[in-house]
């Protein structure tokens, strides 16, 4: 299991309770639910256009029929209307908050229709349908309504990011132990989202400048100014701000895919959207230019589907473009602990008739369970002027500067005149107030605490001025080597210094008696801390342990106290001695090289023995130098003070690797080349899901005893690990050249979603398939050349080490994901090679992972 991502995630949860907020009271507020009136049930009526009478402010009732209205104007009566029934005009007062109830009464038109049809409502189909006609009119209008249409674009964009604890118990800051925190715990907003109360907890605000040219294609966004809440050194507050925004992403409806709180969401103007939503026509507005406009409702054939619902205006032009929209989620969505998301998306008419996204707001409540009322509550706006078109710059206003990405000092300390001036939104009360009270939290030695103690439980650190110590899942583990390992360290943070960085640890092994160690030092080059995008360092270290041949970890520490536990056989190990020093270079397009030298001793431990026709050895050298090449398009992270996270992204990434192997070197035993080469990629398959996989393949050209093969990732632990072969033993197979393929495909319920006993439950499919094909040549087979070390052999002299033949090793997986919310289970399959020894042909495999 990640934990140390997912404590860069949702650490700031164990002490969110000791934050921010101030009692603003609202004018008035009207809540209720619109129910059918010709039913004897009286059931909800959804997508019910609900507002104050004689005004802009409206909105559609939720699936269960509920709406809320609130304004600062003394309005005297709502109008609820829906095709098909009466417009319902109720009186109400002014200036306070009353519930109304709606029941709404069919035209008579409506009920003529209801008799003649026996009370049947007509199926729904897609042919004829004037709704689906007009929603492909939208469609094929899409690319002429983006602004990338146009051959130049520029706007200003104001983006607030906020976060806060919705419906905290007002009554306790009266208790003892929260009192110190009454002046964080009392600062409430009560009228941004009506019915709920929020402690805002966290703000991050930007200004920016944009810029776009069609040919050649560029675009540059000039960052004027950018402030966001501190906690203080022990918390990252970048990572958290990443976090929150790659949640919840900027929306762009005219894209047919819509990432939001991790998930991709099918637009409804995308182009296969018919196929999964229904559209109704609901209404006619005229705009206060005299301009129509059609109300388009629409919502997911399957409710449980990553889909929304909602409404979307259209102008009735040739453009046919989306004027405002409302979009929303089904309470039976299969998404995990989201109890609600809105957004809501206006656009402002250009002087050439067109339409441009003036403000985005993205609304989500988040919670354990989604039936009760506490939780946590974001807000991400984004508000958008001073659009112009189509007139050019110069060349330099649409190439973004070498540094550009690193925020200067004065624009991460803009005035608050600056803010004022510029702020394109505003803050309510409560958001004004967030700076200044976290602040003075962050300076609290009682939080001070509280922090320390949930770094140390979720992430597993100590943290102290400069330094911590950690990470505590490795200060204990066991293997049939070294029996009990102790092992103990820590690392220097950003606090000390961002252009040095050193880790360090010690270990002892209470079987083999032997201590291990590993240090190392970093030094950036460009002023910027080793882990910022582009990274640019010089790094040295040496490390002194134990390692399984074959065994490839991905986010987790070798010493892991979990990784303790594997299954069949496990008693062939490797004590290694690495000396390396790397130089590593990134440049803003995302293209990086890596420099490595490295001298490598390895020597055999437990059962495991070099051997060739001379007899034993005790140890092999080697002296390499390692040239990386790497290309990842557009790609993005979170990113965080001493760690960055890639986030998943459509673009490929591409890799190569060419290793120089020098005999004579640095008692370096071998002459040799290796080269390796791989892409991964992501790929979304709309309502599929997405399918994440790469292809790789290596070549080594020299001869090499076995050791300096490539041996195949394997996997002995019960966690399903993604990039190792589930049901293949350490050293099972090497080889000298191969290609191999790798796919993991999660479908998110797509079919569990259409099973009424299996729906309930919110389970996900996903599917797995990995297959190697290589060989070993002539030049590296022990059997033909008796000087090369011989394969490893049981006790009873039966080989456990192979290369491949003319059949690909191939295993493949089916499970089942979002167990209890973060557990994925697969049932493994491996379809070949079953003669060897100790193989299991099939297996259970769990892992552990914290999805929305």
């Amino acid at each position: 299991m990640d934990f140390k991502s997912l404590y860069r995630k949702f650490s700031f949860i164990a002490f969110l309770l000791f934050f921010t907020s101030a009692l603003f009271a609202q004018s008035t507020r009207v809540t209720g639910i619109i129910t059918d009136g010709s039913t004897k049930k009286n059931e909800p009526m959804p997508f019910v256009t609900v507002g104050f009478a004689g005004s802009t402010i409206a909105g559609p009732t939720d699936n269960d029929g509920r709406y809320s209205l609130a304004s600062s104007k003394q309005y005297t009566q709502i109008k609820a209307s829906f095709i098909g029934f009466k417009d319902i005009i109720i009186n109400i007062v002014p200036g306070k908050a009353q519930v109304v109830n709606i029941r709404m009464v069919p035209s008579q038109e409506e009920l003529s229709e209801v008799e003649i049809k026996a009370g049947k409502k007509p199926r729904y189909r897609n042919k004829g349908n004037p709704a689906v006609e007009l929603i492909r009119q939208v469609i094929a209008h899409r690319e002429q309504n983006r602004p990338e249409h146009y051959n130049y674009v520029e706007y200003k964009e104001y983006d607030k990011m906020q976060f806060s604890i919705a419906n905290l118990n007002s009554k306790i800051a009266e208790k003892k132990f929260f009192r110190k925190y009454k002046f964080v715990l009392d600062n409430r907003d009560s009228t941004t989202v009506p019915g709920t109360s929020l402690l805002p907890v966290f703000l991050d605000e930007k200004i920016s400048q944009y810029y776009y040219r069609k040919n050649p294609e560029k675009e540059r966004t000039v960052v004027l100014g950018q402030r966001n809440v501190d906690f203080g050194g022990a918390i990252d507050n970048e990572g958290i701000g990443q976090f929150f925004k790659y949640m919840y992403n900027k929306v762009d409806i005219y894209d047919n895919s819509i990432n939001l709180i991790t998930n991709n969401f099918l637009s409804p103007i995308a182009n296969g959207a018919p196929t999964f939503y229904k559209y109704f026509i609901s209404d006619t507005i005229t705009t206060e230019d005299n301009k129509k406009l059609v109300e388009l409702s629409f919502t997911p054939r399957n409710t449980q589907d990553l889909l929304f619902q909602g409404k979307i205006y259209i102008t009735l032009d040739s453009n046919y473009a989306v004027q405002k929209a409302q979009l929303g989620i089904n309470k039976n969505i299969n998404l995990n602990f989201v109890k609600t998301m809105t957004v809501n998306l206006d656009f402002e008419k250009n002087s050439d008739g067109r339409y441009h996204l003036s403000k985005s707001n993205t609304l989500a409540d988040f919670g354990v369970n989604k039936r009760k009322t506490g939780g946590f509550f974001g807000i991400r706006t984004l508000t958008y002027k001073n659009y112009v078109v189509n007139k050019p710059q110069t060349d330099t206003a649409y190439i973004a500067k070498a540094d550009e990405n690193e925020l200067s000092e004065e624009v991460k300390h803009r005035s608050e005149q600056f803010w004022s001036q510029n702020r394109l939104d505003t803050l309510t009360k409560a958001e004004s107030k967030v700076y200044k009270n976290i602040d003075s939290l962050s300076h609290m030695k009682s939080f001070q605490r509280t922090v320390d103690i949930a770094t140390l439980l979720l992430a597993g650190y100590k943290t102290f001025p400069g330094f911590e110590i950690g990470p505590s899942n490795t200060f204990y583990s066991f293997n049939p080597v070294e029996g009990l390992k102790l092992r103990f360290g820590g690392r220097t943070t950003p606090e000390l210094s961002k252009r040095y960085y050193f880790e360090t640890y010690g270990a002892y092994g209470f079987t083999d008696k032997k201590w291990k160690g590993f240090l190392s030092g970093t030094f950036s080059l460009n002023d910027k801390s080793i882990y910022k995008f582009p990274q640019n360092y010089l790094r040295a270290s040496f490390q002194r342990d134990t390692k399984i041949p074959g065994a490839a970890l991905q986010f987790v520490q070798q010493d892991n106290f979990l990784l303790s536990f594997k299954r069949g056989v496990n008693d062939k190990y490797l004590y290694n001695d690495f000396y390396k020093f790397e130089y590593m270079h990134e440049y803003e397009s995302h293209f990086s090289y890596q420099l490595l030298l490295k001298k490598w001793t390895q020597s055999p431990a437990g059962s495991l023995y070099f051997i060739n026709n001379t007899g034993r050895i005790n140890d092999l050298t080697t002296s390499e130098a390692t040239l990386t090449l790497r290309y990842a398009p557009n790609e993005k992270f979170f990113q965080g003070k001493i760690y960055r996270k890639p986030i998943p992204g459509p673009d490929p990434i591409m890799s190569l690797d060419y290793t120089q192997g020098f005999k004579n070197a640095f008692g370096g035993a071998y002459g040799y080349k290796n080269i390796h080469a791989r892409i991964d990629k992501r790929q979304y398959l709309s309502q599929l899901g997405y399918v994440d996989g790469f292809i790789e393949g290596g070549k080594i050209f020299g001869q090499v005893p076995y050791p300096l093969l490539t041996v195949f990732r394997a996997n002995q632990s019960y966690n399903y690990d993604l990039y190792s072969y589930n049901l293949m033993n350490f050293l099972e197979f090497v080889s000298d050249q191969y290609v191999s393929l790798n796919l993991d495909q999660h479908f998110m319920g797509f079919f569990f979603n259409k099973i009424p006993l299996l729906k309930a439950l919110k389970l996900r499919e996903v599917a797995s398939f990995k297959a190697i094909y290589g060989q070993l040549s002539d030049n590296n087979n022990p059997t033909l050349h008796p000087s090369l070390y011989q394969f490893p052999v049981t006790s009873t002299g039966q080989p456990i080490t192979y290369s491949l033949g003319n059949t690909p090793y191939i295993e493949g997986s089916v499970g089942v994901e979002n167990i209890f919310k973060f557990i994925r289970v697969d049932a493994v399959k491996r379809f070949n090679y079953l003669d060897h020894p100790n193989v299991s042909p099939f297996g259970i495999r769990v892992r552990a992972k914290f999805d929305f």
